[in-house]
C-alpha cells in the first residue's frame, strides 16, 4: 500500500448546461480544491448523448439528458472518476445508456455501476494514481425494477443496466393488528393475483409467520415498525466485488445512490443503507460515498473509515434540460403547444414548491480526506452553495461558501453516529482516529 493517498468526493452532478467560464474566481477556487486530491469523484446524474436513445416509459423524476460536452466541464473541475448507477441511468432506455457509456470512455473517465451485463455493472474499476491504485465499486438502491442489469449465462446474453442494491421491507404490527390484517386479506381480493401466481408456480409464498397484504409483507412484533434489510444476493455480489478490488488495488471506494429514507425524514438514511455501508467497510472498503436525496445526510466514522450517507448536490440543473418527452407533459395535463418552461412552471407552481424552494438542496459539503499507512489521518469538509433563490436557468453551479451554518447542519446530522466535527473558520474538521 502506498504511504499516502488523498481523496475528494462530491454528491450528484446533475449537469445540463455548459460551464460559462473557467476563469472566474469561484470556479478556480473550487477546481483548485478538487485538484489537491488524486482520487477525484462525482456521481453523474444525467445521460449524455444527442438523442441516441428514446425516452423510457419511466424516468427518475425528470428525463435527464445533456450534450456529451458537459463531460469536458466535469474534467475542467478535475474529476477523473464517476459513478453513474442511479435513478436516471436509463431515462433514455438502452440507447441512452450505451451512448453515455461510449462518451464516458471517449473522455477517459473511470466509471462504475453500469454495464452491458451484471458482471460488467457490478465489477470494480480502477484508477491508477502516483500514490497507488484505487478500486471503485458502484451500485444504486433507487431504480425502476426493469433497469437492473441481467446476469450472463453460457446459453443466454446478459442485459444492460445498473448494479442493483435491492432491499426487503417488512412492516411489523402487534399480533392482534396482524390478525386483523390477515382477516381483511381473506375478505377482499387484494391478494387474489398473488395467490393464483403461487398456486401456478409464478410466485414464491411468503415465509411462515408472515402476512402478505397487496405488495407488502407484515410480521408480528411488540410495536409497529418498518424494517429494511439489503437483499442477500445483492449484498453478497457487492461484497464479492469489494473483495476482488481489495486484492487488486491499494484502496477501495464504494459508491451507493440511495433516495430511500427512514420514515418521512429525508435527511436520515434507510436502515438497509446503514447496514450495507458498514458491511462494505467490514468487507474491505476504505470509504462509502452516498448520494441521491439531493440533500446532505450525516457522516459516520466506522472502523476509522468514512461513510458519507449523502453528499447532496454538487451541480444541480434539473430544470434546464432542453427537451422532455410527451409523458412529462401528459402528467401535468399539458399539450403539444407547451414547452419545457411551461412544464417546469406547472410542476413547481411557478417556483412555489419542489426542490427549487428547499434551501437544503442548494448547499452541501465537499470532503477531502487523507489515508496514510493504511489509516485515515485527516477529513476536512468544505461547504459549497449552488445559488438558492436565483432563477432556475442560472442556479445549480457550485461555489465555495463561507456559511458556517452549512457545517453546523452537518454537525447535527452526524451527531447520532457519534461523529465530532470541529469548525476551523470556514472549514469543518472531522475527528478521526
Amino acid at each position: 500500500m502506498g504511504s499516502r493517498m488523498t481523496f475528494i468526493a462530491t454528491g450528484d452532478s446533475f449537469i445540463t448546461r455548459r460551464l460559462p467560464s473557467v476563469s472566474s474566481e469561484s470556479f478556480r477556487e473550487l477546481a483548485g480544491l478538487i485538484g489537491r486530491a488524486e482520487f477525484r469523484f462525482t456521481n453523474l446524474e444525467v445521460t449524455t448523448h444527442r438523442q441516441e436513445g428514446f425516452p423510457f416509459a419511466f424516468s427518475g423524476g425528470t428525463w435527464a439528458m445533456a450534450q456529451p460536452e458537459v463531460l469536458e466541464d466535469l474534467q475542467e473541475y478535475g474529476f477523473n472518476t464517476v459513478a453513474w448507477a442511479n435513478n436516471h441511468t436509463m431515462d433514455y432506455a438502452y440507447g441512452g445508456l450505451e451512448a453515455t457509456r461510449r462518451y464516458l470512455n471517449q473522455y477517459g473517465f473511470v466509471h462504475a455501476g453500469v454495464g452491458m451485463n451484471l458482471a460488467e455493472a457490478s465489477g470494480p474499476v480502477y484508477l491508477d494514481c502516483p500514490s497507488g491504485r484505487v478500486g471503485l465499486v458502484a451500485a444504486t438502491s433507487t431504480f425502476h425494477e426493469s433497469w437492473a442489469a441481467g446476469e450472463q449465462r453460457p446459453d443466454m446474453p446478459g442485459r444492460p443496466g445498473v448494479n442493483p442494491l435491492r432491499y426487503e421491507t417488512t412492516y411489523v404490527l402487534p399480533q392482534e393488528d396482524l390478525a386483523c390484517l390477515e382477516r381483511i386479506s381473506r375478505e377482499i381480493p387484494i391478494n387474489a393475483s398473488y395467490n393464483l401466481d403461487v398456486k401456478e408456480g409464478f410466485a414464491v409464498a411468503v415465509e411462515e409467520g408472515s402476512v402478505r397484504f397487496g405488495t407488502h409483507r407484515f410480521s408480528a412484533g411488540e410495536a409497529a415498525a418498518c424494517r429494511t434489510v439489503p437483499k442477500k444476493a445483492d449484498k453478497k455480489r457487492i461484497l464479492r466485488s469489494i473483495s476482488e478490488a481489495r486484492r487488486q488495488a491499494d484502496y477501495v471506494v464504494v459508491s451507493i445512490h440511495s433516495h430511500e429514507m427512514e420514515g418521512e425524514d429525508k435527511a436520515r438514511a434507510a436502515a438497509f443503507f446503514e447496514e450495507m455501508a458498514r458491511a462494505c467497510i467490514d468487507g474491505g472498503a476504505d470509504a462509502v460515498i452516498g448520494h441521491g436525496p439531493h440533500i446532505l445526510r450525516g457522516i459516520e466514522i466506522y472502523r476509522n473509515r468514512p461513510i458519507f450517507y449523502s453528499l447532496g448536490n454538487f451541480i444541480f440543473q434539473n430544470e434546464t434540460v432542453s427537451r422532455l418527452p410527451a409523458d412529462f407533459y401528459e402528467k401535468y395535463s399539458l399539450g403539444h403547444e407547451s414547452n419545457v418552461a411551461d412544464a417546469f412552471d406547472t410542476r413547481t407552481d411557478h417556483n412555489k414548491k419542489g426542490l427549487g424552494v428547499n434551501p437544503r438542496v442548494w448547499e452541501s459539503v465537499v470532503p477531502l480526506w487523507r489515508i496514510e499507512e493504511g489509516k485515515l489521518t485527516e477529513l476536512l469538509l468544505y461547504p459549497i452553495e449552488l445559488g438558492y433563490g436565483t432563477p432556475r436557468y442560472s442556479r445549480g453551479w457550485p461555489r465555495l461558501s463561507n456559511q458556517v451554518t452549512i457545517l453546523e447542519h452537518v454537525q447535527r446530522l452526524s451527531e447520532p453516529y457519534g461523529t465530532t466535527i470541529e469548525l476551523e473558520g470556514h472549514v469543518g474538521r472531522v475527528k478521526v482516529g
